[in-house]
């Protein structure tokens, strides 16, 4: 049995607070009379557009009405959207979507394709200026698909959302029943599409409330500073003893908790998410190590370049967690690992917010230095006091810089053991690093939530012009 939906106008009323919403353009209806359109026209074209308000803050939403010729896009249906996100733009406040369509209005041809193309254009504009938040749930296909996407955030909901640029069943050699590459499972995990997925539309209205509080309503608004209600100079002891765990390091310095991690299934060596230190928003990017090993994947980089000029986009502060020892070694990987980094790294170096990073582990090599080092960006580096700094793991090293004296020893185990030591303390310890400037301070595991406040405290007036050009080639 699938999960009953709601009606659109429902929808918007469980999302915004308790009538708040003012629609706008309710009495619009289709122009086009082609194919009998005329006798089927509808108050509101297929989709209610308004404004209301949202955790006390104004919004700007839609909703697509499948009950009305099928939530389909024509050419009035696509001018109410248009109209909103000016109107959004105008004010500055974010635009939430609720998408349930059957698509292009076919009756309307070919002005139902330029309408298409006029969201897609405004949608362009707004990008950066406003945030824009989609949640699928019903079909969202072809067009509808390209909306979603021009969105920073899609929700989706599992059992009747449908997320396609072309249907499972044309692509070559494939099914929905072999590989429904519409459902959430591969839009998710594969795609990269889909940042939460949810049960049932009303845990994916409340994860929606909540992601939207943390975010600000426009570029220039600075609104997601709120009255920090823990203790700022709290210590976490269990960090000084327990296994290092992104997911768990984040929660534990954050605000209360608040902890709301983007695109969970999809590139799990690195976690990306919303928490709040102080009161105030930042986002913090963390390298999630798979047994034992922290290593930078394609997909993750991808997740975290995206995740990254959004936070830049929007003022927020970018925290990094490094634990890494180096990339991905698999032919798969291979393919886009340099690019990836590429993109990976001029977000970083590009990004004029504040920056600080934190070094619990390992930081060896390339993948140490594109980890929001000094070199390529950061403010502030901080490092745990067994963190690891420098060309590659000591043992490795020694192995490689003394191969033949270890070769000719009569106790290699001694020797290499020595060796190692003696290149930890001088070339890859914290201490070492900290000495030649690398890292700016090492701080003690349960001290990290008040050390990391302070810093983004101290970089709160940063001020930092970009070069002059229009963007990255990159």
């Amino acid at each position: 049995m699938k999960n009953a939906k709601m009606s659109a106008r429902e929808r918007i009323e469980y999302l915004l607070d308790e009538q708040s919403f003012v629609e706008i353009g309710s009495l619009v209806e289709a122009r086009n009379t082609d194919y009998n359109l005329g006798a089927k026209k509808v108050q509101g074209d297929g989709v209610i557009t308004g404004y209301g308000l949202l955790n006390g803050r104004m919004v700007c939403v839609y909703s697509q009405d499948s009950a009305a010729l099928g939530g389909s896009v024509g050419e009035m249906h696509a001018r109410k959207i248009v109209r909103l996100y000016d109107m959004a733009m105008d004010m500055g406040v974010p635009v939430i979507s609720m998408m349930d369509s059957a698509g292009l209005r076919l009756q309307e041809g070919g002005d139902a394709l330029w309408a298409f193309g006029t969201i897609f254009a405004r949608q362009a504009k707004a990008s950066g200026r406003i945030p824009q938040i989609c949640a699928v749930l019903g079909p969202c296909g072809g067009g509808s698909a390209v909306m979603a996407s021009l969105s920073d955030f899609i929700l989706m909901e599992k059992e009747n959302g449908a997320l396609f640029v072309n249907s499972p069943n044309v692509l070559d050699g494939n099914t929905a029943e072999k590989l429904d590459t519409s459902g959430w499972e591969y839009q998710a995990k594969q795609a990269g599409s889909v940042d939460f997925a949810c049960d049932t539309e009303e845990e994916l209205l409340d994860q929606l409330r909540i992601l939207a509080d943390l975010l600000p309503s426009d570029y220039e608004a600075g609104d997601t500073v709120f009255e920090c209600t823990d203790d700022l100079n709290r210590i976490i002891p269990e960090l000084n003893d327990s296994e290092y765990d992104a997911r768990y390091l984040l929660s534990s310095i954050a605000d209360d908790g608040l902890f709301v991690e983007t695109k969970k299934m999809y590139g799990a060596d690195m976690v990306t998410a919303l928490i709040r230190l102080n009161g105030e928003t930042v986002g913090a990017v963390a390298v999630q190590p798979q047994d034992g090993i922290g290593q930078l994947g394609v997909h993750g980089l991808k997740k975290v370049e995206k995740f990254i000029r959004f936070c830049d986009a929007f003022s927020l502060p970018v925290l990094t967690v490094t634990d890494v020892r180096g990339m991905k070694a698999e032919e798969a990987e291979e393919r886009e690992m340099a690019a990836a980094l590429a993109g990976f790294v001029s977000a970083l170096s590009e990004s004029t917010v504040p920056k600080v990073n934190l070094i619990t582990g390992e930081a060896f090599g390339t993948a140490g230095i594109v980890m929001n080092s000094r070199a390529v960006g950061a403010d502030f580096v901080l490092a745990w006091p067994e963190a690891s700094v420098g060309m590659m793991d000591a043992e490795q090293a020694v192995r490689i810089m003394y191969a033949g004296e270890i070769g000719g020893s009569a106790d290699q185990t001694a020797l290499i053991a020595e060796k190692t030591r003696e290149y930890q303390e001088m070339q890859s310890s914290a201490l070492a690093a900290a000495k030649r400037g690398y890292v700016d301070d090492i701080i003690v595991p349960d001290a990290t939530r008040k050390r990391l406040i302070m810093a983004f405290e101290m970089l709160e007036g940063k001020r930092q012009l970009r070069d002059s050009k229009k963007h990255a080639a990159v």
